[in-house]
């Protein structure tokens, strides 16, 4: 069973978008099983924009106003989250919507990071709390494809706005994946981030924590996303450039990107 992360650039671009959608929709209808963790940080700032939502920063992260969630939910559980379910049901599909609250699948909690040595609010983020693969276990055994928005919900029924990566590296350790796949616009993981002639083959979750720190940017989040898949219950982690569709093919056969061992 994969566990499959993608959006941003690669979500944004049309004509990828529906190669990875066919790409992912024949590997499912050819027996896959496969859950799939979408995002979405273009299509939020674009509607943020639109609608003058500013944003505040907070000893440099970025602040998640109650204005501001309202539109990170209608965006990822609503655009972002229909249109894809409908790429998918087009494609013979028998796809399932839902958001990280739904079925239990993710509890959150406020995230708030440390910075010199205190606690700092920055509004409605979240971090996960706890995962249960109950309700994606069931869709999973009655043959459905499930695909899910990074929005949760704390105990008080709050919505949160997850980071995608880190929501998908939480799913894919309760389901105890078979791997966690990665669909990004870099080739893998680079041992001298940002240095794409360091590029890692294979590496195991010991040696990636040794050098975790050292990313930065959009792969901070992944990598730690990975090393939470792998310490939670998946097996494997594999990062991939998706810009290219060859590479998500040779992915899913399991070859290709930079593989992280638990």
């Amino acid at each position: 069973m994969i566990v499959i992360k993608y959006g941003g650039h690669v979500l944004e671009d049309r004509e990828v978008n529906n190669k990875i959608v066919e790409a992912i929709a024949k590997f499912h209808i050819n027996g896959g099983r496969v859950v799939v963790v979408h995002g979405g940080g273009p299509a939020i700032d674009a509607e943020l924009d639109f609608h003058g939502v500013k944003s505040e920063m907070n000893s440099g992260y970025r602040v998640t106003s109650p204005e501001a969630m309202e539109v990170v939910q209608r965006i990822l559980s609503g655009g972002v989250l229909r249109d894809l379910t409908n790429k998918f049901i087009a494609h013979g599909v028998n796809a399932v919507g839902i958001s990280c609250a739904d079925g239990g699948t993710l509890r959150a909690r406020k995230y708030q990071p440390i910075v010199n040595g205190d606690a700092i609010d920055i509004g409605l983020v979240g971090e996960a709390e706890q995962s249960n693969p109950a309700f994606l276990k069931l869709l999973l055994h009655n043959g459905y494809l499930p695909i899910i928005s990074p929005v949760a919900v704390q105990a008080d029924g709050q919505a949160l706005n997850i980071n995608g990566d880190l929501a998908a590296g939480s799913i894919a350790g309760a389901l105890e994946a078979t791997e966690i796949l990665f669909v990004t616009d870099v080739a893998g993981i680079y041992r001298s981030w940002p240095d794409p002639s360091t590029l890692i083959d294979e590496i195991s979750a010991r040696e990636l924590k040794e050098i975790a720190d050292s990313f930065a940017d959009g792969m901070a989040p992944k990598v730690r996303a990975v090393l939470t898949a792998l310490t939670s219950g998946a097996k494997r982690a594999r990062i991939i450039d998706g810009r290219d569709i060859a590479n998500l093919e040779a992915a899913l056969v399991g070859h290709g990107g930079t593989v992280v061992s638990a």
